[in-house]
């Protein structure tokens, strides 16, 4: 997976909210919660839970915000919290999105938020739409800055063992570009027939106390 790599899952939040939702996934893996900030351009708001190797959780809600009803992500975590909550897509990171804007029609999105100590996370994101009408599809990320990343924040050897999707794993290849029978040599990938709507159902974690999947 040259210049591509699994970056983050993110998970919708439940019924009792960001913090309690965000709190009980990192209980349940062992990491420590790390307040995102806003998301101004999407209308949401997130919490990290910093991953070795690169990756992160992020725990998301929609906030009461104009945005959040226009900006496809915020529509995408607004449905996914008023079904339950959960897990809400899985997200790869590129170093250029542009072969991708073209082969998926679309151009990149910006999207920008303030960690609670002033600095600015910028990236460029595409493909919340794919994700929307075809859960089952990662979404692509363009990092601004690497050495910005919201795993640097992790003091922990946890990290994303593998993903449970429901779906066709020659679709999501073939949205990934990639050939056939290539799959990230880090992360297992499981794929399952939907038994209804196609998505990610579950992710496994690599702990100090053993594999725990959420």
């Amino acid at each position: 997976m040259s210049g591509m790599r699994v970056d983050h899952v993110s998970y919708a939040a439940e019924h009792d909210g960001l913090q309690a939702t965000a709190e009980r996934l990192a209980k349940l893996i062992g990491v420590d919660p790390v307040d995102g900030g806003i998301h101004p351009r999407f209308g949401t708001r997130n919490v990290i839970l910093p991953l070795a190797h690169e990756r992160y959780v992020e725990v998301v809600e929609v906030l009461d915000h104009p945005a959040s009803d226009k900006a496809p992500f915020g529509q995408a975590v607004r449905a996914r919290s008023e079904a339950g909550g959960g897990w809400l897509g899985w997200c790869v990171a590129v170093d250029d999105l542009t072969p991708l804007e073209t082969r998926i029609g679309r151009e990149a999105v910006p999207g920008n938020r303030y960690r609670p100590d002033g600095v600015e996370l910028r990236w460029r994101q595409l493909g919340i739409k794919g994700l929307m009408s075809d859960p089952q599809l990662p979404y692509f990320v363009q990092w601004e800055d690497a050495s910005l990343h919201p795993s640097t924040a992790a003091m922990t050897t946890v990290t994303i063992d593998s993903l449970q999707i429901a779906g066709d794993p020659a679709r999501v290849r073939d949205w990934l570009g990639l050939p056939p029978d290539e799959t990230s040599s880090v992360i297992d990938f499981t794929f399952v027939a939907p038994r209804g709507t196609p998505g990610l159902l579950a992710v496994t974690f690599d702990t100090p106390d053993g594999k725990v999947t959420i």
